[in-house]
């Protein structure tokens, strides 16, 4: 699914109206009434107080529809306009005048907060006050009235955004951003959804189809897009039936270091379970028994030294080659790497201490193969790019390093956003189970264990990333998220797969509905 931005919504709303013939006004009306009737479908006439606050451009227009339907349903329905400019759209004068003639109890105009509405925790709000077009601070009496609203504890229900926030920039306070319950987003959710400084500003969200030209959602190419099964099921390549573990590829996993065997046992183990035909371990000598007893599957090459990494030689040929999983940074380790560096030309995925490597480093950079794929966690991403002022400075900081370098960049995280030039691709599966020990090992092995099939790096990565958070969410289903740990994630990968395939199952309500009739 595409995330548009803020001027692309705008270039297909105006290109809406003018090839279905139609006013914005007429947009607005659809858009609204979308709306409505999602709340109409949940309350079922339910005379639970609606608050509804309007502001006084687009957003606000939507609010009046959506009150207007509400008060013609015969709901408990309360408007308020905030009234914060002077200027007002064309389309909320035209929804002002309409809702005066459905109701006897007109909008309440609000200019400043000295009588602020009593809401209690029982009742409805509504948030079309601000949309996506703000550009600039708030009022501090609508600051005021945001706090007001939040401390009422009733449920808030914000239309396309939550108020406040801006669709390119961190705002300033947390206390002038409305916190919705759940946001119902027009047509594509927003980018700030997903990122970690503003998605806490609502708790779900939902998209909303209001008839945007689809030729238009077609052809138009995004900056971000969203990563679901649906996009990642057109990608999966079937076995061949006449097949043998050479055309699956061999993967060689390098790291590992005495008392961090675990964490390169781990990537190994997931790169076969991945797909991977065959797995090799390079590590140090400390850990040959550990692997060759805890994961049998896997080959074994042990370099010179007892504890570390220290002389990176094979004489296989790897499809692709992981670094960095519990390798250390030990002086030895980094002057083996860049040795290896300078020699390499198979496809690399690197993640954990091999990304610290590279910040130690960054001259390394030069020597890594056209789109190497790197896996950092927050820390290590800020060593490699520098602090960032908010997640927006931090993702056009990643786009430059990846355009730079010609590099994947994987930025981990509860919504995993991957960077490849200017790119962005915002990963739907994985829980907070994630939040443990090795389970960023797993996500290594997966990626390269699909590297290692033939997949482009691209898609590897997106088609790790997406695997190994489902088979999260499917192994917690179980266990719970405190008790998940790596090796479930391992575990789960081939639900994960087999879940591709699976048809969604219908909603117990129409199953329900059915048996009545």
């Amino acid at each position: 699914m595409k995330i548009f931005s803020k001027e692309q919504i705008y270039e297909g709303d105006s290109l809406t109206a003018q090839k279905q013939n139609i006013t914005s006004t007429e947009l607005m009306e659809r858009a609204a009434t979308r709306i409505f009737d999602w709340m109409h479908l949940r309350m079922q006439g339910a005379q639970v107080p609606i608050h509804v606050f309007c502001g006084i451009g687009n957003n606000g227009g939507d609010g009046l529809v959506l009150a207007r339907h509400l008060i013609t349903h015969g709901y408990n329905v309360h408007v308020y306009i905030i009234n914060y400019s002077d200027t007002r759209s064309k389309d909320f004068l035209l929804n002002y005048d309409r809702i005066k003639n459905v109701t006897k109890k007109w909008p309440l105009l609000m200019t400043n907060a000295k009588e602020l509405p009593v809401i209690n925790p029982d009742d409805i709000i509504v948030d079309a006050i601000f949309g996506i077009g703000l550009n600039r601070p708030i009022d501090d009496w609508v600051k005021v009235l945001f706090q007001h609203l939040r401390a009422s504890k009733a449920f808030t229900l914000s239309i396309d955004i939550p108020s406040g926030l801006f669709t390119d920039k961190l705002h300033a306070d947390d206390n002038e951003v409305i916190w919705a319950n759940y946001t119902l987003s027009f047509q594509t959710p927003k980018l700030l959804f997903f990122l970690p400084e503003t998605a806490k500003f609502t708790t779900q969200w939902e998209v909303l189809d209001i008839g945007i030209d689809p030729e238009y959602l077609y052809n138009t190419q995004t900056t971000y897009e969203l990563v679901g099964k649906m996009e990642m099921l057109p990608l999966y390549r079937p076995r061949e039936k006449f097949s043998n573990k050479g055309t699956y590829g061999h993967a060689l996993i390098i790291g590992g270091s005495f008392g961090k065997i675990g964490s390169i046992t781990l990537a190994s183990r997931s790169a076969l379970s991945a797909g991977a035909g065959l797995v090799t371990s390079y590590v140090p000598k400390c850990g040959y028994q550990i692997l060759q007893t805890s994961f049998p599957e896997a080959m074994v090459i042990t370099d010179k030294e007892e504890e570390i990494i220290s002389n990176i030689q094979f004489d296989i040929e790897p499809s692709v080659i992981a670094f960095g999983v519990g390798v250390g940074t030990a002086h030895k380790t980094i002057d083996a790497f860049e040795s290896f560096l300078k020699t390499n030309k198979t496809p690399l995925v690197i993640d954990a201490d091999g990304l610290n490597i590279l910040s130690k480093k960054k001259s390394l950079l030069k020597l890594l193969p056209k789109q190497t794929i790197l896996t950092p966690h927050p820390k290590e991403l800020e060593r490699l790019i520098g602090t960032w002022k908010d997640d927006f400075d931090k993702l056009e900081k990643t786009k430059a390093l990846s355009k730079k370098h010609d590099l994947i960049i994987v930025i981990k995280g509860a919504n995993t956003i991957t960077i490849y030039q200017d790119k962005g691709y915002v990963n739907t599966t994985g829980n907070p189970g994630l939040a443990t020990a090795g389970t960023g090992d797993v996500l290594t092995g997966v990626i390269t264990g699909l590297a290692a099939q033939g997949y482009e790096p691209i898609v590897a990565t997106l088609f790790g990333i997406y695997l190994h958070g489902k088979a999260a969410d499917i192994a917690v289903e179980d266990l719970g998220y405190q008790s998940l740990i790596a090796s479930h994630v391992i575990e789960a990968l081939g639900e994960a797969y087999i879940d591709l395939f699976k048809q969604p199952e219908a909603p117990q309500v129409e199953e329900e509905e059915t048996e009545k009739k």
